[in-house]
């Protein structure tokens, strides 16, 4: 049997590793466009900041290492440029020539390409994109001749990573994001924390703003944005995303949808015998159950696995799982991890969602190093069910939003949570884990015990509520909203009545820090008869929600009591 694999890395070469493992009798030709095959693309910035020496380490296998270790025919410099589904052959184009390759099973593994949005100049010789190694030393060669002004396009997790690079190598970077704020699937509240771990990087953040125009000069170039400003660069790099690879599959007949590769559970594309993975497949999300390509190394490298299973063992093959969608990102000294549905996708698909906002330490708060989470989830309503989760964060972020991504997998409700039974000791946890909390809370939340209100209604509850600060007056001298009513939570029993008269029959709107002494005075003020809610994530929601405006609506007033 003769499997032919088109593309390596991810998706392509754990299909062929894993084919040769379940069958030693099989020709496994991989066929390659680029000069590797097998290389570790997550770890490109690390290359251009420095951080990962020699390029040599990012390679992980070579075709030599896989022959000699598999028998796996790889052939680099290989650009498949035909399918031929009913004579079941692929055209491919090297440098010696053109060849017609047969198959028994094809599997499709092309990738992405950057995307190239229609701007003026993209061809300029300065700008580069950061998918290859050769990307990544052509970059870095760039910093070592001299370049000292940087300008990413895009701050999705590449951009963001290679700003981060890029200012480590010593150049002005300035990261200029169409969406609004940077890491679009990111919430704004935590986007916001972003942003600011960036600006103290040194690196200037442009959201909300467009590249018209590059236009060349003889020592630099100069990036046109829509609102008019120039930005002199050495160097630009594109990251506005990728769009799969797919032209030639889809000319042969392999049906697509949103320019990635239809396949079934098992990674069949249209065609027979044709098995499709990675970048440029698309995939119902397993929470929204909305059919995307996912651009992730680790759904590739599994999908890869069980095309294997399916070709060579179609009876005891596992369906290939929905993707969850977790990632993580380092930005200066904090962690940015997501898993699941963020809202917009949630509303997309019109599912009713509780979002939750804490704000818990990583540890013990008496251990040294004790430092805050900041974490989002949201809780479907008419379950329970956890739909996504995100969080920021020094330390602890990864491990709290692993098991997370292992809950919604599970399908668990939040309530699940209350009863993980997680490692506990003071430099590592809390006795109530971060989780465990989030658990706590939610299901307060489901119960009715809690009542939340958000960060995105404070126009209406300025209009039409009693807002109750009940933080301490340090606390308020640091910053408080206009004409709220500041009772300390814990003298809120005893001036019940001063809160009844200036209600004057509206609800009661109550803040805090971080949502825990105001989620104490929301159960004082409802057993006492009250319309009250309690702002999810307090103040440090408050501020991450309101970014650049938060100066000009909070009052700082040091003699507030």
């Amino acid at each position: 049997m003769r499997i032919v694999i088109v593309g390596g890395v991810a998706g392509g070469m754990s299909c062929a590793a894993r084919a040769r493992r379940l069958d030693e009798s099989a020709e496994i030709v991989v066929l390659e466009r680029g000069e590797h095959v097998s290389f570790a693309n997550c770890g490109l910035p690390y290359l251009v900041g420095g951080e990962i020496a020699d390029p040599s380490a990012l390679l992980v296998q070579t075709p030599a290492s896989l022959k000699a270790a598999l028998a796996l025919d790889v052939r680099t410099g290989h650009d498949v440029t035909h399918l031929d589904a009913a004579a079941k052959t692929v055209t491919v184009v090297t440098a010696d020539g053109v060849d017609t390759l047969a198959y028994d099973a094809l599997v499709l593994a092309p990738g992405a390409q950057s995307a190239r949005p229609p701007i003026a100049g993209l061809d300029s010789p300065r700008v580069r994109t950061l998918r290859t190694v050769e990307d990544a030393v052509a970059l870095r060669d760039r910093v070592a001749a001299g370049a000292r002004r940087a300008v990413v396009l895009g701050a999705g997790f590449i951009g963001v990573e290679a700003a981060e690079a890029l200012a480590q190598r010593g150049l002005h970077t300035t990261v200029v994001e169409l969406a609004p704020h940077v890491l679009p699937p990111l919430e704004e509240e935590l986007a916001t924390l972003v942003s600011a771990e960036l600006h103290a990087l040194g690196i200037e953040v442009r959201a909300g703003a467009a590249a018209t125009a590059i236009e060349s000069g003889v020592d630099a170039d100069v990036v046109v944005l829509d609102d008019g400003s120039r930005l002199d660069a050495d160097l630009v790099v594109l990251s506005v995303g990728v769009r799969p690879d797919t032209a030639v599959f889809e000319e042969a007949g392999v049906a697509c949808g949103r320019g990635a590769m239809i396949v079934d559970d098992h990674g069949r594309t249209s065609l027979p015998d044709v098995y499709a993975v990675g970048d440029a497949t698309a995939v119902a999300d397993a929470v929204t159950g909305a059919v995307r390509p996912v651009a992730l190394a680790g759904p590739a490298n599994r999908a890869g696995r069980l095309v294997a299973d399916a070709i060579l063992r179609p009876h005891t093959a596992r369906a290939i799982p929905r993707p969850v969608g977790t990632a993580i990102v380092r930005v200066g000294a904090q962690t940015v991890a997501l898993t699941g549905a963020n809202r917009a996708a949630l509303a997309a698909a019109d599912v009713e969602v509780d979002t939750v906002h804490l704000h818990p330490g990583q540890h013990a708060g008496y251990f040294p190093g004790a430092s805050q989470i900041h974490l989002v989830a949201h809780v479907r309503r008419d379950d329970g069910r956890l739909m996504g989760a995100q969080a920021v964060g020094a330390d602890g972020v990864d491990k709290r939003i692993d098991v997370l991504a292992t809950a919604i997998r599970a399908g668990w409700s939040v309530e699940d949570l209350i009863d993980l039974d997680l490692a506990y000791a003071p430099p590592y946890g809390s006795a109530k884990d971060p989780v465990n909390l989030l658990g706590m809370v939610g299901e307060n939340v489901r119960s009715g015990t809690l009542r939340l209100w958000y960060a995105q209604e404070l126009e209406e509850v300025l209009s039409s509520a009693l807002v109750l600060d009940v933080r301490t007056p340090a606390e308020l001298a640091a910053g408080r909203l206009p004409d709220v009513l500041a009772i300390p939570h814990t003298q809120l029993r005893a001036r019940l009545d001063e809160v009844r008269d200036a209600a004057a029959g509206r609800p009661v709107r109550v803040m805090c820090q971080s949502g825990v002494r105001s989620a104490i005075a929301h159960r004082v003020l409802a057993q006492a008869g009250f319309d009250s809610a309690s702002l999810s994530g307090g103040m440090l929601t408050l501020r991450a929600v309101l970014g650049d405006r938060a100066g000009t609506l909070l009052v700082t007033d040091r003699t507030a009591v």
